[in-house]
């Protein structure tokens, strides 16, 4: 099944502030005050040449050749002093139309606005856009406010290098990021957030609490989950197990290459090699690594003869695919090149088409729940219809699909919102969108209804009148890439992961040495209950021993000395609220298995 889209993986802050806003008034506020960014710059820094930047969810950016001059963040302070100065001078923002050449002779020495000038005329337009401020004047379609001086608080915010027009092969430019709100208080709390989500980076805590790993004798974007990240995944697929097994799903394991011919029949090959890796030559035939696992799941169901009685036919598998993406589109865990997913496929007939596409809906929405993720909203991603090349498939198929999709959403009142030109190129989808603790937007998971590779791949099934027909066949992955999800959830929870995610469970600190063998012993015995132990017997003090274990945010630390040994007790610390007293050693595993199953 095709990946999230690109904008939701990176944790847009689009409703950071509970959607309060004005959208177009900000988008308006944030245009011009990219413009005065602009204006500064030129101003300040003689020689430099503007390219281009938008306003966007997060606020702004704007790209320079800075030719000779360094644009470092050194330098805010300075730009910002100038850019107040513009906007308190409420100069008015002024649209202009002029002709080609006119703007040509504007821009005469800057060719990265020539070169937008000339695409304008190849679109066979004979004027262009400006917008000028004072003796400022940038190419530009808008829209912006009246005057600088309804621009709100602002803040730059870093600088980066950045490709022209995002091609590695054109010049690298400097970009440098700013956002603007209405007001103060705003602009207060997204720079709190900004600052927060520094302290949550997952490669941050990552490597802090020894979760995964990236090197690069490996090659980029693809991580080793090392052991205590591996049971945080291993818990989750151990939860999403049970759950699918419940539901009827009936567990595989396929190859990780084949056939090209195989991908060639799904149409993968057709519209979808900007993602696959190279051809492979393999006894004079052509193998490739797989990016989807659906041929491999339609051939299970193609293996056999299928009667009407077997549907739904629910077929799942913890896959890993590989895609490739642009280096500079790599991020940690959020956006890598080997993929593991909860990935199942639904054969089934038309009249249990909405039933299974609802039992996938609500299985993604108890995930959240577990997950302690309760803000979402569902994506519709319909086709483009003015681009019906892009899509496989006729009409009134598509129709009907995304009919069943939107009908299953209201009918259970689930809050969704449609984008059209998103759909999978053999079908629509809903994609689900969750809130972090932050308000930051994820795309976890996908749900597609296809009609076209059931045909493609000629499957069949023998109803009750006798007659063979075609099933619908639906690809969801409600959790989605692990990866990603570990790296979301790193940043959700901060690192400090609730009981039954946490990779280590509890720690055992002997006050001494001689505690050390009782430690043991008592870890033995909470072993034996399934919880993870670890016992902390280095030779230090207690209280180096107890920081030690809030860095690595433990969910409880047992405390052991001369007296809980006598008495079999253990001191009880749990994270968060510090001393919970003496327990029995028994009552702190009903505790804790209690902690466990309401997955705090």
């Amino acid at each position: 099944m095709e990946p999230p889209k690109r904008d939701l993986e990176t944790g847009g802050f689009f409703s950071i502030l509970g959607g309060k806003m004005d959208k177009d008034k900000l988008n308006k506020m944030r245009h011009s005050c990219e413009h005065v960014l602009t204006m500064a710059v030129l101003k300040l820094y003689p020689g430099i040449k503007m390219a281009m930047g938008p306003a966007t969810d997060d606020g702004f950016y704007f790209d320079f050749d800075e030719g000779s001059k360094l644009l470092r963040e050194d330098d805010f302070g300075k730009i910002e002093k100038e850019m107040a100065y513009i906007i308190t001078a409420d100069l008015p923002i002024n649209h202009e139309e002029v002709e080609i050449d006119k703007a040509r002779e504007i821009f005469i020495d800057n060719e990265y606005k020539l070169e937008w000038i000339k695409e304008i005329e190849d679109r066979g337009e004979k004027k262009v856009d400006l917008y000028r401020i004072a003796d400022f004047v940038d190419l530009c379609s808008g829209p912006h406010v009246e005057s600088t001086g309804k621009i709100g608080p602002f803040k730059l915010l870093s600088v980066a290098g950045a490709y022209w027009r995002g091609d590695e092969k054109n010049k690298m430019l400097k970009r440098i990021y700013g956002t603007c709100f209405e007001d103060k208080k705003s602009l207060e709390r997204y720079l709190w957030v900004i600052e927060e989500a520094k302290k949550r980076d997952h490669k941050k805590l990552g490597k802090e609490l020894d979760l995964f790993l990236i090197d690069e004798s490996v090659g980029v974007g693809l991580p080793i989950i090392l052991p205590k990240g591996n049971v945080i995944i291993k818990e989750l697929q151990k939860y999403i197990r049970g759950v699918q097994e419940e539901k009827g799903y009936q567990e595989i394991i396929s190859p990780h290459v084949g056939k090209k011919s195989l991908w060639e029949t799904s149409g993968h090959w057709q519209h979808y090699r900007e993602f696959m890796y190279p051809v492979m030559k393999v006894e004079k035939e052509d193998y490739l690594i797989k990016t989807m696992n659906c041929p491999f799941h339609i051939l299970v169901y193609k293996n056999k003869k299928r009667s009407y009685r077997e549907l739904p036919f629910k077929v799942s598998e913890f896959a890993t695919v590989y895609r490739y993406e642009k280096s500079g589109e790599l991020n940690g865990l959020l956006r890598v090149r080997e993929i593991t997913q909860d990935d199942g496929h639904i054969f089934c007939k038309e009249d249990q088409l909405e039933n299974e596409i609802w039992e996938v809906v609500e299985m993604t929405i108890n995930h959240f729940k577990r997950l302690k993720m309760n803000d979402y909203v569902m994506r519709l991603s319909l086709r483009d219809k003015k681009k019906k090349d892009d899509y496989l498939g006729e009409d009134k198929v598509w129709d009907m699909a995304e009919t069943a999709l939107r009908k299953v959403l209201i009918k259970n009142k689930v809050n969704y919102f449609e984008g059209v030109g998103e759909a999978a190129f053999y079908g629509p989808k809903i994609d689900p969108i969750v809130k972090d603790v932050l308000g930051r937007e994820w795309q976890f998971g996908t749900i597609q209804v296809d009609f076209m590779l059931t045909e493609r791949f000629d499957l069949k099934y023998v109803d009750k009148d006798g007659k063979e027909k075609s099933p619908v066949m639906i690809h969801r992955a409600p959790m989605g890439s692990f990866e990603r999800t570990l790296g979301v959830l790193i940043e959700h929870f901060g690192g400090a992961f609730p009981c039954w995610l946490a990779p280590v469970q509890i720690k055992i600190m002997p006050i001494s040495e001689k505690q050390i063998g009782w430690a043991k012993e008592l870890g033995r015995e909470l072993r034996k209950n399934g919880l993870r132990v670890e016992i902390d017997d280095k030779n230090e003090p207690i209280g180096a021993k107890i920081r030690n274990g809030e860095m690595e945010k433990i969910p409880y630390m047992l405390i052991v000395g001369k007296r809980e040994e006598e008495k079999g007790v253990v001191s009880v610390r749990k994270r968060g609220e510090k001393d919970l007293g003496v327990m029995n050693v028994n009552d702190f595993i009903a505790r804790i298995k209690e902690d466990v199953a309401k997955c705090d």
